[in-house]
């Protein structure tokens, strides 16, 4: 039997979802809120907005899709994710193929793993997570809800990333570290020394700016 996905937001995050989705036997439906001006993203529809999936839903009982959030903004995604869950909906964690997890890696729902990515032992990814392509997650990190961990990120072994930070394309950070919540590491910065809540950092060393 077909497996069949709802992804929520029609973007390039989007597309790459929809192929990792295809890749692992979905069938998958685009739902936009800039529907019905954006009525396509590439080959695929977009079938409706949020509120037309959450309707949809609702009414038919036989409606019954799995639902992936693919939207980059971390607070977006959040309150995405949060509102399909108070309507009912079963957020789904996607893994792609190629990423190497490890069985004693943890990784909550509604999380998305991209190509290449490699999760080490007793990683815990919290719920909503974006780990991007190539990413390496060594032993022992914790990445907390919301977080997105970008392209060819290295966290070595006991970093914390707090809830909705974002750690910047190619960036790397010292092992036992810590990231706090709602930070901003900047793209290909080098994290040396714990970074605190509500922080913009970058530079090698990264700093607070």
């Amino acid at each position: 039997m077909t497996k069949q996905l709802v992804i929520v937001g029609a973007s390039g995050h989007g597309k790459v979802i929809a192929d990792i989705a295809e890749l692992l036997g979905f069938t998958v439906k685009f739902y936009d809120d800039a529907y019905p001006s954006k009525t396509h993203i590439e080959h695929w529809p977009i079938h409706g907005t949020c509120a037309d999936l959450i309707v949809l839903n609702t009414s038919d009982s036989s409606f019954g899709y799995d639902v992936v959030v693919a939207i980059g903004n971390n607070e977006v995604r959040l309150q995405k994710i949060k509102l399909l869950q108070q309507n009912n909906f079963n957020l789904i964690t996607l893994i792609h193929p190629s990423a190497v997890i490890s069985q004693y890696a943890a990784i909550a729902a509604g999380t998305v793993v991209f190509a290449g990515v490699v999760i080490n032992a007793f990683a815990k990814v919290g719920a909503g997570c974006i780990i991007n392509t190539g990413a390496v997650v060594e032993h022992d990190c914790i990445i907390d809800d919301f977080a997105h961990i970008c392209p060819n990120v290295a966290l070595a072994g006991g970093v914390i990333v707090g809830s909705k930070s974002w750690v910047g394309i190619g960036s790397q950070v010292k092992q036992l570290v810590s990231i706090g919540n709602n930070c901003l590491i900047g793209a290909g910065s080098t994290v040396l020394k714990n970074i605190p809540d509500n922080v913009t950092a970058f530079g090698s060393p990264a700093v607070p700016r």
